[in-house]
Order: structure tokens, then C-alpha cells, then sequence
């Protein structure tokens, strides 16, 4: 059988239908084409033993872009930004600090790291401000620069010196490359607040607070905090996205594989589904990982040869597990009330306890004492477990991709035991209350959602790829070496969380060529 339509979507996450929303609200015909049997992708919601349902892997997120989700009209379809919630830095003696978006405290944090506090978070936040245009436009062309490309850095420009002031934009230029480590030490005493300040500087990739860039990589995510919040994600984002696109005239097709791209004459010309049948359109957009869209849908043989090779060098091995946890009640952290226990619950104690436990990671192994990020959604949402029950969410850093003495097997419920042993040194009765549990490592991240070597970010977002080097040379602007493929997953510009910025900047940049490029 054959279709044929204006634009394909492979791929059904958020920002694949951030992306066919705004396509389709221009009159076009689109339809995207997802594996899975519902929607959302990484962001959608998973279910354990029935009766249990657990945010997607990212649980904690800044809210989506403000802008996309007025554009979109997502408060008709029941979204809206979560109650805020601040970071409760756990302490196995019970002396957990709460660091909050101004202002921290806790038993034992000094004078001058709670005057220090406020003044350190504003200067970031205004430096990720003023980054704002390379993140909610197209990165600038590094070769035969445009207009508005020019324009872009033009307004970057005028930010950091004007809008930061001199010594502001003196100081940025300082930190912007180094490591938070150094930073962080420079400004607090506090271990906890370091570690938890280091711990979302790092938080999804194969870095540890030592590692050059990783200021940038804490700016990066600090934007998501510009106009947002951060909030506990509990899938009724993507449920949303998912009647916005419908309401939009999007055909959205689930359980449906793409098996490869249609290429003739170097243009692409529609999709091949894993059943035969072909799907043509105009236009293919590619929310998978950029190495999955090249290496795999594409192939090598169809593309340059230096492209090809830049291709299958993107870094982007995973180091997050995913522990979800069924329980019969409430557990008791220690030294947490229950209004508190509906923030977020983060385990690393100090920036060399986050080092170390990265250490591990760099030889294929696990750590015996993981940064863990905790939250309980049901505090949240009851309705995602039965009356009286709750679910407990932990992404734990840092887990290989691949364990240096063999494949994971057993080692996975053995790692997933250790976390939960871990955790009950916090909150002593959650053991007795496991009705059940799974632990996904990111090998089981690539093979349940398909991204390239487990990674939720679908590469790295180190210095070497970000902005106009996001995914590679020669594919940083949506659009491909190949006529009418473009790309508009986490692997782009400006990166993985929970933005939608990729999937608007795709469509945007679609428009703006048209659709037959």
C-alpha cells in the first residue's frame, strides 16, 4: 500500500509533536509515525503490575517553552506548569538542606553561604538569559553566514554587553568554559549545596563537576528556568501535545516502525514501514537520534563519506538508570515531612561524592554510591496509584551504556536492589511497602525507545556539540545533506529536556525553506 501526504514525522516524542503541530496549523497534511503504542516517547507515561503509572524517564523537568505552549493552546487540553518545587539535599544524618530558586536553608549551612546564595543563582539566570537567542532560534551557519543568522549573534552580542554590563559579561566569559567544580568552590563552603548545584550541572551525561564546559552545561538547563518552573512531570504534557496535534489535523499512527527513508536522486521522498508498505510525502522530518536518522534509516552509503564518519562519532553513550517503584504507602524519609517529600529528593552529598561516582562510570562500571534524583508523583497526582498507594521515581547516575566485564543480565536487578538498599538508609520502612519495581538501564533505554545507545539526549551536550555543532558539521539547522530530510529530536539544537525549542526551531526552519526545500 502506498500513501502519500505533505510531511512524515517519525517519531511521536515531544518534540515530534511540538513540530508536526506547527506544520499542521500552516495548512499542511502530516503524519507522524511512532513504534510505540502511545504517544510522548521518553516523556510518556510507563506502567508497572497495572495499576501503577510513572512519569517518563525525564520526572523533574523545567516546564515546556511558555511561548510554544501559548502557541499551541495547551491549557485547552488540560496542561498546565506543576506546582514549583525545590531540591531537598538528603543527608544520612537527617541534616538535609533545601535549596529553593532564591534562597536555601538547613541545620548547619553558614551565614555567608545563605548571603552568597541569592546573588550567585540571579548573575547565572541573567547569564542564561542572555543566552536565550541561540536557544529559541536556529544556531548561526559558521559558513556563508545569513542575515538572520548575523542578526541572531547580533542580539547575543548586544545581551552580553549590554544587558549583563561589563563586568557581567567579563565574568561570563571567565566561567563559560570551565568546570563547575572550580566555580562552585570559589563561591560556597557548604558540600551539600555543591553537590546538588554540581549534580544538575552534570545530570544526563558522561561528566562529572571536574569536566571542562560543564558551566555551559548547568546555563543550558538553566534556561528551561527562565520563564518556567521546575515541576514533577507526570505525562500530562504529552497527553496534551498529543490532543493538540490531533485537534491540529495531525494523523498520528502508533505502533507503526519506520524501517528506512525513501531516497531518490539525493532527495528524500517519503518512509518504508517494517510491514512494506511505503509512505510518501514531500517532506520527512526525523525526531529519532541523529545517529538512528543517518546510520540506520538513511545508511552510510547514501552519504558522503566524511559526513557518514562525523555522523557515527557523536558522542553519546547513556549513564542514567531508571528506577520506578510500586509501594503499598508513604514512605518516611527521615527528617522529611510530607509537604516537603512533594519536591524533589536528591542524593549527592558533596561535588567529589558526584566525581566519584562518575569515576566509575569512565571503566564500565557502577557506582556503590550513585547520585540518585527522587520523587514521589503521587503526592503530586493520586491518580497514578491506587487509593492510599504511591509510586517513587529515581533517576540514578551514573549507570554505563556497557558494563566492562560483560553484558548487564543479572547485574541489573543486582544494581537495582543496591539503589533501593541505598535509599532505605533515607527512609528506613521503604522496603516493606514494595509491591514491585523495575530498574532500566540505558541499554534497556535503547531498546525500548529506540535511542541510540540509551543516551535521553540523544548525544552529548559537551562544548563540541552544542549550538552550531548540534548534532555534527553540515546538519546543525534542521535540515540534511539529504533534500527534504530534516531533523527535530533532542539531538538538535538547543538540546534534550523538555522545551519543545528542537521540534518549534524544525518547523520553523521548514517553513521558512518550504516544504519541497
Amino acid at each position: 500500500m502506498t500513501e502519500r501526504i505533505d510531511v512524515i514525522v517519525i517519531g511521536a516524542g515531544h518534540n515530534g509533536l511540538v513540530c508536526a503541530t506547527y506544520l499542521a496549523r500552516k495548512g499542511l497534511n502530516v503524519t507522524c509515525l511512532e513504534s510505540a503504542e502511545t504517544a510522548g516517547g521518553m516523556a510518556a507515561r510507563r506502567t508497572l503490575s497495572d495499576d501503577y503509572h510513572f512519569p517518563g524517564l525525564a520526572h523533574i523537568a523545567p516546564s515546556l517553552d511558555p511561548e510554544i505552549a501559548n502557541d499551541l493552546a495547551l491549557n485547552r487540553f488540560g496542561y498546565s506548569v506543576g506546582a514549583p518545587i525545590q531540591t531537598i539535599a538528603l543527608d544520612t544524618g537527617g541534616q538535609h538542606l533545601t535549596v529553593g530558586t532564591d534562597t536555601i536553608k538547613g541545620e548547619g549551612v553558614s551565614d555567608a553561604d545563605i548571603a552568597a546564595y541569592p546573588a550567585f543563582r540571579r548573575q547565572y539566570l541573567e547569564f542564561a538569559k542572555a543566552l536565550r537567542p541561540l536557544f529559541v532560534n536556529k544556531p548561526p551557519r559558521i559558513k556563508d553566514m545569513p542575515f538572520d543568522d548575523k542578526a541572531t549573534l547580533a542580539k547575543l552580542g548586544w545581551n552580553l554587553r549590554f544587558s549583563l554590563g561589563k563586568a557581567s559579561m567579563y565574568e561570563f566569559l571567565r566561567v563559560a568554559a570551565i568546570n563547575i567544580y572550580d566555580v562552585l568552590n570559589e563561591t560556597f563552603d557548604d558540600p551539600r549545596l555543591k553537590g546538588a548545584i554540581a549534580a544538575d550541572a552534570v545530570l544526563g551525561s558522561a561528566m562529572g563537576p571536574r569536566t571542562p564546559g560543564t558551566v555551559l552545561t548547568w546555563l543550558q538547563k538553566l534556561h528551561g528556568e527562565i520563564s518556567g518552573q521546575l515541576s514533577v512531570q507526570a505525562g500530562q504534557l504529552t497527553d496534551a501535545l498529543t490532543q493538540s496535534a490531533e485537534n491540529a489535523g495531525v494523523n498520528i499512527r502508533c505502533g507503526v516502525t519506520v524501517s528506512r527513508v525513501l531516497i531518490e536522486n539525493d532527495k528524500a521522498f517519503g518512509v518504508a514501514l517494517d510491514n512494506g508498505d511505503l509512505v510518501k510525502a514531500k517532506t520527512v522530518i526525523s525526531n529519532a537520534d541523529p545517529r538512528v536518522t543517518f546510520l540506520d534509516l538513511v545508511g552510510a552509503p547514501r552519504l558522503d563519506a566524511m559526513f557518514a564518519n562525523r555522523a557515527a562519532q557523536i558522542r553519546g553513550a547513556g549513564v542514567v538508570g531508571k528506577l520506578n517503584i510500586a509501594l503499598s504507602g508513604l514512605p518516611e524519609f527521615s527528617g522529611v515531612d510530607v509537604d516537603a517529600m512533594k519536591n524533589r529528593l536528591l542524593i549527592a552529598p558533596s561535588m567529589d561524592y558526584v566525581e566519584r561516582a562518575f569515576n566509575h562510570s569512565k571503566y564500565g562500571e557502577y557506582s556503590e554510591h550513585p547520585v540518585i534524583d527522587v520523587s514521589i508523583p503521587s503526592l503530586h497526582n493520586p491518580a497514578l496509584a491506587p487509593d492510599g498507594h504511591h509510586v517513587l521515581s529515581a533517576n540514578v547516575s551514573y549507570v554505563p551504556y556497557e558494563l566492562d566485564d560483560g553484558d548487564w543480565g543479572d547485574e541489573t536487578s543486582t544494581l537495582g536492589y543496591r539503589v533501593i538498599s541505598l535509599l532505605g538508609q533515607y527512609a528506613p520502612n521503604l522496603t516493606s511497602l514494595i509491591v514491585d519495581h523495575e530498574f532500566l538501564t540505558p541499554a534497556d533505554v535503547e531498546h525500548q525507545y529506540g535511542a541510540k545507545q540509551g543516551h535521553w539526549h540523544h548525544g552529548e551536550l559537551s562544548i563540541h556539540q552544542s549550538f552550531m555543532m548540534r548534532p555534527l558539521y553540515g546538519a546543525a539547522q534542521y535540515d540534511t545533506p539529504v533534500t527534504g530530510l530534516f531533523l527535530c529530536g533532542a539531538g538538535c539544537h538547543p538540546g534534550g529536556g523538555l522545551s519543545g525549542l528542537p521540534g518549534r526551531n524544525a518547523a520553523k526552519r521548514i517553513l521558512d525553506i518550504g516544504v519541497t526545500k
